[in-house]
């Protein structure tokens, strides 16, 4: 084996941000699909603080997308929907690589699961053909009721309709006002990527999708990108590849053991340069979703706090980190109301060491005002100091 290229921190934080289109001027002509691609999928969340994070991930990469442009690509059956690290948007010539998922996932709730629930198997069986008979259908087509009214407590339809679909034999069909509607996995899936080239080649493609879209990571990093195996199988996938040996530098300046891309080299070189916006980035954006790589590569240290009881959160309930060229220089707490169109910033905390000189303050400004677009707001405003 040969010497480990060394990448030091900043050429390796370029080369991330370069990876996750966040490296270019946020303009141009806006291609849906070909984003998607270049992040290998992009998550869906229920939580519309200002708008929903599927939208914020793709105007943070073209500031000329809008909200309308994405649904059609999967009634268009260019994407497919599955569970990622949540619901995702994933494209569907991903899709026979994607079958192990489907069972993966479909094998971790039993039928037994469902007798439990509350359904026995002939009403299970009843949803199915119920859904074969009309068509698409929501979980609102159903009237079963939860058994308890905890946070997360589900009806059991609703149990059995996620199952089948974790499994593959639904699919979402569309989503309406972010609804989703299931059909069957059959009439979603087109029939000539439905055919799983075999486990250990869904795997190993997997894997070499997640590092190309890394360029640059651990075999743990690998493993979670897609979050479809165990960590047994990624180390399976790296004994059985001739990968390109790292040591990358930290902000801390360590170094870490890593495998890169046939092609690093170039990808480095490609990687010099770098825009200068400052960049409103949503809490499940791909560039920060795995908070051990953030914080090693930028010395940010990030969580999600929504989900955390009010008392014991750090910052806040929705916080966007602000990313300008290949720095962190902190981050926001949003509200917003789109009826009444305005957005308030109730929070802002910057990073240790940044100095927020007027011009930074205008370029937040800007980029607030662009993002308020998105959602067709433009009242913004500060309740609390704003930066000087």
């Amino acid at each position: 084996m040969s010497a480990p290229l060394r990448i030091g921190s900043r050429a390796a934080r370029r080369l991330w941000l370069h990876a996750n289109g966040l490296a270019d001027n946020p303009s141009g002509a806006v291609d849906v699909m070909k984003t998607i691609r270049q992040l290998g999928f992009v998550q869906l969340d229920t939580i519309r603080n200002v708008t929903r994070a599927h939208h914020h991930i793709l105007w943070s990469r073209n500031r000329n997308y809008r909200e309308r442009s994405l649904w059609p690509f999967l009634r268009g059956r260019q994407l497919f929907e599955h569970f990622t690290h949540d619901a995702s948007l994933i494209p569907m010539d991903v899709l026979p690589y994607w079958q192990r998922q489907f069972r993966r996932l479909g094998a971790k709730v039993s039928r037994a699961d469902w007798y439990r629930s509350g359904l026995a198997q002939e009403d299970i069986r009843r949803i199915r053909e119920r859904i074969a008979r009309e068509g698409a259908l929501s979980t609102h087509a159903f009237d079963t009721k939860a058994e308890s009214r905890e946070m997360w407590a589900r009806p059991p339809h609703k149990k059995a309709l996620e199952q089948m679909w974790y499994a593959g034999e639904l699919a979402t069909s569309h989503r309406e006002n972010f609804v989703k509607f299931y059909d069957l996995g059959e009439r979603v899936f087109p029939a000539a990527l439905r055919q799983c080239p075999g486990e250990e080649k869904a795997a190993d493609w997997l894997c070499d999708a997640a590092l190309d879209r890394l360029g640059m990571a651990t075999v743990g990093e690998v493993q979670r990108f897609w979050d479809a195996m165990d960590a047994r199988e990624a180390k399976a996938w790296s004994e059985r590849r001739d990968l390109v040996p790292l040591e990358v530098e930290g902000a801390d300046g360590t170094w870490r053991a890593a495998w890169g891309v046939a092609d690093i080299e170039t990808r480095l070189a490609a990687a010099e340069g770098l825009s200068s916006h400052l960049r409103l980035l949503n809490p499940f954006d791909p560039a920060i979703r795995d908070r051990v790589r953030l914080e090693r590569l930028f010395g940010f240290a990030y969580r999600n706090e929504m989900f955390v009881p009010k008392d014991q959160r750090i910052w806040g309930y929705y916080i966007y980190p602000l990313l300008e060229g290949d720095r962190f220089v902190g981050r926001l707490e949003l509200k917003a109301d789109r009826a009444a169109g305005w957005i308030q910033v109730t929070g802002f905390w910057p990073e240790p060491g940044v100095k927020w000189t007027a011009q930074r303050v205008a370029k937040l400004d800007r980029e607030l005002t662009r993002f308020g677009r998105l959602a067709g707001i433009a009242d913004i405003g500060w309740s609390v100091p704003r930066p000087a």
